[in-house]
């Protein structure tokens, strides 16, 4: 039961102290393969049919893994202090160490080079299946490594960055998913294991998105969730003989997302309703409703930040994690013959404190016609007439109704927090995500500009509003300061972009040709990236920003932190950096979570409080 809120900082903390728990895998026998972060970082555990838990990792980082089918094993992915370079190693749960009170079970080296990335791409009886970029630090392959023997067999190496991949049962095929050249699109491949043939199964041209490849049991279609001359994403076959798509299951107002069972009797649908997750059990082919899953309304069942929804082998059970606005993520585990949930909750899991508050849901009119889809969390004493904006990453990301301690930490704050789908957010349409395309970037921007616009409406003082955010959100923070410098008391950057250019030329290298087709590209789009870059606009910042990075971080390095604060500091604009040497691309550890977080809070309570007068404390030089 939810117990009295303490003090704002000591609400964060306590927060940030629930553990959380995500669906990694299941087996036919009862257990669950769970994320648990209890130690400070998600480690690997198993909880048995019995309830009862065993830690399987204690990693300097986050592990994730899989069962490995028909055995008692599991293949772990892990990194060195975020920074996404994964190695996978086995764990025996066999093991006597698991079974009695010794010492956890040693990690087995599988696969490892800690120059290079090694993703854990699926398992079959046998063998791993991996993407890495070890042949030229670009490009990802596909390799299929065999267990006993540790042969390997490469499957795809056709160049690019790869998404997702699925064999097929009868060892013929993989599709997989890469990048396609329009922004947020993706292309669907067929290939050939027996001759390397590629069969592009979405034209490169296509804006199309498509995601979870899977396949029947017979190998004879493939479903796949997509959007192709569509506006939603829907559940789609393909026919493998014929060559035909067919429609499984599509909602006109909603996107859907499906995974299919190994028997291939089922699909499970994940249906986003402004950013409320729910799933529901349809049979195949005809792809007619079974089931809704007994879920609790207004949460995230499934995307995002949440790991995939995973079926046990024999298609008899599957794995979800679940969240929402007042509920921690937990594990369920469905039975799909009789329809039960049971929920893996962290055991001893603290009371949750009182003053946890569900959002509102909004459209804020823009200048120019659009509607911005924006939540907004209202303290139950009405606040004190500040707000925070709470803008997510991506871009081609969504805001949805799930766990988020800060923004509930924002509200027992005082504070009025907005957390809005700007255009170029996912979960609205293939329109919406694509009005921020390259040089429409700062239409994105403007959209900040809007919300402030809108928040006198709401009773919220529009002296008294910051911008939070991280990574393509901490862009966005930076360039809300610079180009609306008049609109905003304080900003609040985590491993923020501060210069499209400089990004573009020192994020890893594999991911750079991924990120130019939506933000333009360094040899095309130069001039722009430079003009759209909060660092090119510095001089305008006046208002006080705070800075957390992580020293290893990947995808935007921590130079972008460093030259934006050096030149704040030049010209004495206020401006705190928190650098943390074992993270990368955010925080993952909790003792970083703890020193940064709360520090972040008590920030923006000293820039938005209400100073005698009845006014900010911005100063007279602010418009």
């Amino acid at each position: 039961m939810p117990t009295a809120a303490p003090p704002p900082n000591e609400f964060m903390r306590s927060l940030l102290q629930i553990p959380s728990v995500a669906a990694r895998d299941v087996d036919t026998e009862g257990r669950t393969l769970v994320s648990y972060d209890v130690t400070g970082s998600a480690q690997l555990y198993e909880v048995g049919a019995d309830g009862e838990w065993r830690q399987l990792t204690d990693l300097d980082g986050v592990a994730a893994g899989r069962y490995l089918p028909g055995a008692r094993a599991v293949v772990v992915q892990h990194d060195a202090g975020g920074n996404e370079r994964g190695q996978l190693s086995l764990v025996d749960l066999d093991s006597p160490d698991v079974a009695g009170e010794g010492p956890l079970p040693p990690l087995v080296p599988f696969v490892h080079d800690p120059a290079f990335v090694h993703r854990l791409a699926g398992v079959a009886p046998g063998r791993v299946l991996y993407l890495t970029n070890r042949r030229n630090g670009v490009d990802f392959d596909l390799v299929s490594r065999e267990i006993a023997s540790g042969k390997e067999t490469v499957l795809y190496d056709g160049g690019g960055y790869v998404a997702e991949v699925e064999a097929s049962p009868d060892g013929r095929w993989v599709a997989l998913t890469r990048p396609n050249a329009p922004a947020n699109s993706l292309q669907l491949l067929l290939v050939s294991t027996e001759d390397g043939r590629i069969e592009p199964l979405t034209p490169w041209g296509d804006d199309a998105f498509v995601r979870t490849p899977s396949w029947q049991p017979d190998s004879s279609a493939l479903l796949v969730s997509g959007n192709p001359g569509r506006e939603m994403t829907a559940v789609l076959r393909y026919d493998l003989a014929a060559r035909t798509w067919s429609e499984v299951v599509a909602d006109p107002g909603h996107d859907l997302v499906g995974w299919v069972s190994p028997a291939g009797a089922h699909v499970l649908v994940a249906s986003n309703d402004d950013g409320a997750v729910s799933l529901a059990l349809h049979s195949l082919p005809d792809g007619e409703l079974v089931r809704d899953l007994d879920l609790p309304a207004g949460g995230c069942a499934a995307l995002h930040r949440h790991p995939d929804p995973v079926w046990s082998q024999a298609g008899d059970a599957v794995a979800v994690t679940y969240s929402s606005p007042v509920e921690p993520p937990y594990a369920v585990r469905l039975d799909v013959a009789s329809g039960t949930s049971r929920a893996v909750r962290p055991p001893d899991r603290p009371d949750l404190p009182g003053g946890l508050v569900a959002p509102e849901s909004h459209r804020v009119a823009t200048p120019d016609g659009e509607q911005i889809p924006t939540f907004v969390y209202r303290p139950a004493d009405g606040g004190d007439g500040s707000a925070v904006l709470v803008i997510h990453g991506g871009p081609e990301g969504q805001s949805v109704r799930q766990w988020q301690p800060m923004v509930a930490a924002l509200v027992a704050q005082g504070h009025t927090v907005l957390v809005p789908n700007v255009r170029g957010s996912t979960g609205y349409g293939k329109r919406w995500y694509a009005l921020d395309d390259v040089r429409r970037r700062l239409d994105s921007v403007a959209d900040l500009a809007a919300l402030h616009d809108w928040l006198p409406t709401i009773g919220v003082d529009p002296d008294r509003v910051a911008l939070y955010g991280g990574s393509y959100g901490g862009y966005m923070v930076l360039a809300g300061l610079a180009f609306q410098p008049a609109r905003w008391a304080a900003g609040v950057d985590i491993v923020g972009i501060a210069s499209l250019v400089t990004f573009l030329e020192n994020t890893s290298d594999y991911r750079r040709a991924h990120r130019e087709r939506e933000y333009g590209s360094l040899a095309n789009d130069r001039d722009f990236l430079h003009e759209a870059s909060p660092l090119t606009q510095v001089d305008a910042i006046r208002a006080p920003l705070f800075v957390i990075h992580g020293a290893n971080d990947p995808r935007v390095p921590l130079s972008e932190a460093e030259q934006i604060v050096a030149a704040l500091r030049a010209r004495n604009v206020p401006c705190e950096l928190r650098v943390y040497g074992d993270e990368g691309h955010g925080l993952a550890k909790r003792a970083n979570q703890l020193d940064a977080y709360p520090a972040a809070c008590a920030f923006l309570a000293e820039q938005l409080a209400k100073r005698p007068g009845g006014t900010s404390d911005r100063g007279e030089g602010v418009a």
